[in-house]
């Protein structure tokens, strides 16, 4: 350590370290000049009892570190002559060059190939068993497996539905993709889109839509206008399920104010279940002007497909119900009262407040202007409709 300054340089003396100036002594530092005997020199051969050719612990006779065989000698079996040193720069002798082997490229390929041909196997597998799933799919879907209720949606349009891709907006149930406008697809009048209220969605299966309604005071379509001209003749007919069989369920009707101009679905009273097709032939919507064809709904009319249709014969003033397209019933009235107010699908108006909420499903909704004759009637359900002419108007088709 110093105290950071430079230590003063003395020059070496040719003595060395601790050696006075002159020649360093021959026998370097430490050592004794060359020739002179000291503690380093070497000794002279141990006498005899020593570790020289004598026999004794340390000797070389024959069994001792000799160089007899058996020992560490040359002889085969033990540690031979070490190679002797090659010469500063010489290079060892290389070995033998021995090629690495060379791929079999004919078995390669054929392992490709097969690899190849279990891929192409495994895809068509995959097809031929997606083939069949469709298959069924589409069988079951059809109606392979019976089923009572209501079909199953492919898509629920729960406030967002659209219809299935595969249709085009021609063919939408709804207008302009929105969920909640009913698409009226007449094409013998003026449109008549209706508006969902919000307990009332569409659904859409693979070959047909329909709308399904909850029940209540938000479960009910409406149009802007009326759609029927009540005061000539008219066919409107529809296809409904219901899942309830108790007090007054109406379907379609059209009016406001203080009563329906007509209303057509289900009813229940007295101990009895009935079709009814109702219309009003006094302003002021009594029971007194009420006229009406009922029939017989059976003990379980609920969780059954039924076609619903009335129609109103303005030259001989007569209304009919058919039911699942068979002649049900008919009365004679005066006429019927042009109420005021739209189209409803789902409810009615009776003395002046909304009732007859229709819990369930309908599909197939048509109105001509004018009344279909008993034959007519009877190919509604078929979808034989090139005789009736085009609908006036018509909603889920």
């Amino acid at each position: 350590m110093t105290d950071g300054t430079d230590r003063p340089q003395t020059p070496q003396q040719n003595g060395g370290y601790g050696y006075p100036p002159g020649q360093i002594p021959g026998g370097g530092y430490g050592y004794p000049q060359t020739g002179q005997p000291g503690p380093y020199q070497p000794q002279p051969a141990p006498g005899p009892g020593q570790f020289g050719d004598r026999p004794g612990p340390f000797g070389a006779e024959p069994g001792q570190f000799g160089a007899e065989p058996g020992q560490f000698g040359a002889e085969p079996g033990q540690f031979a002559a070490q190679p002797q040193p090659q010469p500063f720069g010489a290079q060892p002798e290389p070995a033998a060059f021995s090629p690495s082997p060379q791929p079999d490229w004919q078995a390669l390929a054929d392992d490709n190939d097969r690899r190849r041909s279990r891929r192409k196997a495994m895809i068509v597998a995959g097809s031929a068993v997606a083939v069949v799933l469709a298959v069924v799919g589409g069988y079951l879907a059809l109606g392979g497996g019976s089923q009572k209720g209501p079909d199953k949606p492919n898509t629920a349009a729960s406030g967002s539905a659209s219809p299935s891709p595969s249709k085009s907006e021609d063919n939408s149930p709804t207008v302009g993709g929105n969920p909640k406008l009913l698409r009226d697809r007449g094409n013998a009048g003026p449109p008549v889109h209706l508006a969902l209220s919000q307990d009332v969605d569409v659904f859409t299966m693979d070959n047909r839509d329909e709308i399904r309604l909850k029940g209540g005071p938000e479960s009910y379509a409406q149009g802007p206008e009326q759609a029927v001209d009540v005061t000539k003749s008219f066919t409107i007919t529809t296809r409904v399920y219901t899942v309830v069989d108790n007090g007054s369920r109406m379907a379609i009707s059209q009016g406001d104010g203080n009563s329906f101009s007509f209303e057509l679905g289900f009813e229940a009273g007295g101990g009895k279940k009935s079709w009814v097709f109702r219309v009003q032939t006094g302003d002021q919507g009594a029971a007194a002007t009420t006229q009406q064809v009922v029939a017989d709904a059976g003990a379980d009319p609920e969780r059954k497909w039924v076609q619903l249709t009335g129609t109103y014969d303005a030259g001989t003033k007569t209304i009919t119900l058919y039911v699942n397209d068979k002649p049900a019933g008919q009365a004679q009235v005066p006429g019927i009262w042009a109420g005021p107010g739209p189209l409803q699908l789902g409810r009615a108006r009776h003395h002046g407040v909304w009732s007859g909420s229709w819990v369930g499903s309908m599909d197939r909704i048509r109105f001509w202007d004018k009344v279909l004759t008993p034959q007519q009637v009877a190919t509604l359900d078929s979808g034989k409709l090139d005789a009736l002419g085009k609908p006036t108007h018509a909603w889920l088709i």
